[in-house]
């Protein structure tokens, strides 16, 4: 088959590595990014939301079908534009996708099914906004843009001055382009994700995984787009899975088709075991961003078999995943990322390619025969091992012989699970 990929990052790096398993795939990636070109995925220079010239190559390259990584031309409609070009496309449509570009949508969805999650305000004024910040003594609280913000979008205020700082840089500022904020309460817990393919009413989940945003060790500092995962999450039982299951993805996905929503793609549920139980935090209309690279790595059926399957709306008897050990993966960032990347030179292309551990590039560029950083995240390096400490050691020991100038990395992902 001939797929077309659409995306820039780690994620389509790791969507691309893991269709070209199946050798009579010819994978194309647009736009790709130059380290991808080190795995011999075929990049092309189409930016992800011109829909018409990306749709135009699906055509004159007779792509069989097309599968997006990123969330905003999702929420911007291209499934829409693609199938009324007659092309085949995997990804919820515009609608759909609002589970992503609008909190508010999704709480509500959320609260028609009876799903567990964090009760919730949602607010366009910043006075009215203020008024319930000044009225409430439940810190910390979490403040999150209602729309897309590439990962950046949630702020967990730990006391009133920077709750009021927060409210105000996105109802008066606009940042992210912000024009509703949702407040919720803070919930405590061990944070992990499930992701599932979806066809209507059938789905089909994934392994559990779990990724670590906050830019430092032991879960300090600002939330970033995701410093590392891993797969699957040994802390968890079997139990649990089969509960996020029942009292999260099934319901949710019932009640998409009741409100005659046919969702077809990617759905990512975000949750925190409570002590109160399972609750979710948030849901994503795609593959989530780091967790893919360590999941699909453990897929042992065909992903673009099971894509076809579901664009063609068969019923899937089983997928097979890998059930021994485990895969953890750390991003290595720029210095001074997110708040304000430090570009420069991240070494020689050939220590990339003689790395034997599997990664997935994202911001990066190349010049000659040496690869530059291109903004905050840069590559993910991923090993699979029996065990986290194994996993650990493999990928740590091949992380400090890159280029340590210009970037920076977690030294502790997989903490959780030990």
């Amino acid at each position: 088959m001939k797929i077309l990929v659409v995306g820039s990052g780690a994620r389509e790096d790791a969507i691309c590595q893991a269709l070209q398993k199946n050798s009579q795939n010819v994978v194309f990636c647009a736009p790709g990014n130059d380290g991808m070109k080190l795995s011999e995925i075929k990049t092309i220079s189409i930016e992800e939301n011109d829909f018409e010239r990306m749709a135009n190559f699906a055509k004159t390259n007779a792509i069989d079908f097309t599968i997006v990584g990123p969330e905003e031309p999702l929420v911007n409609g291209i499934v829409d534009f693609f199938k009324r070009q007659g092309l085949k496309i995997f990804g919820p449509n515009k609608q759909a996708a609002q589970v992503e570009g609008s909190k508010v949508f999704t709480k509500r969805l959320m609260a028609d099914a009876g799903i567990p999650t964090a009760q919730y305000q949602e607010f366009t004024k910043l006075e009215n906004a203020l008024n319930y910040l000044k009225a409430t003594s439940d810190f910390p609280i979490v403040i999150k843009a209602d729309g897309l913000a590439a990962g950046k979008g949630v702020f967990i205020a730990s006391d009133l001055v920077t709750a009021i700082e927060t409210v105000t840089d996105l109802l008066a500022e606009h940042k992210f382009g912000t024009k509703k904020v949702v407040i919720e309460e803070f919930l405590e817990g061990e944070e992990f994700s499930l992701m599932a393919f979806v066809d209507h009413k059938r789905f089909y989940p994934m392994p559990l995984a779990q990724d670590y945003k906050k830019i430092f060790d032991g879960d300090e500092g600002p939330n970033t787009g995701g410093m590392g995962a891993v797969c699957p999450v040994s802390n968890l039982s079997k139990d649990i899975e089969q509960v996020a299951v029942e009292t999260v993805l099934k319901p949710f996905v019932a009640e998409l088709y009741k409100e005659g929503i046919k969702y077809t793609g990617i759905l990512y549920a975000g949750l925190i075991l409570t002590k109160n139980g399972i609750k979710v935090i948030e849901f994503n209309a795609r593959f989530g961003d780091p967790e893919t690279e360590v999941v699909l790595p453990r897929l042992q059926s065909d992903l673009s078999e099971i894509i076809e399957q579901i664009l063609c709306h068969k019923s899937i008897k089983k997928i097979d995943w890998e059930t021994n050990g485990i895969n953890l993966g750390v991003f290595a960032v720029s210095k001074g990322y997110p708040v304000k990347p430090v570009f420069g030179s991240l070494g020689d292309r050939d220590s990339f390619k003689k790395c034997p551990l599997m990664i997935n590039y994202a911001a990066v560029k190349q010049d000659q025969q040496k690869l530059f950083s291109h903004g905050g995240r840069l590559y993910l390096m991923q090993a699979q091992a029996e065990s986290v400490e194994d996993a650990q050691v493999k990928v740590y020991r091949e992380l400090e012989k890159m280029d340590q100038t210009n970037i920076f990395y977690r030294r502790d992902i997989g903490k959780n699970s030990i």
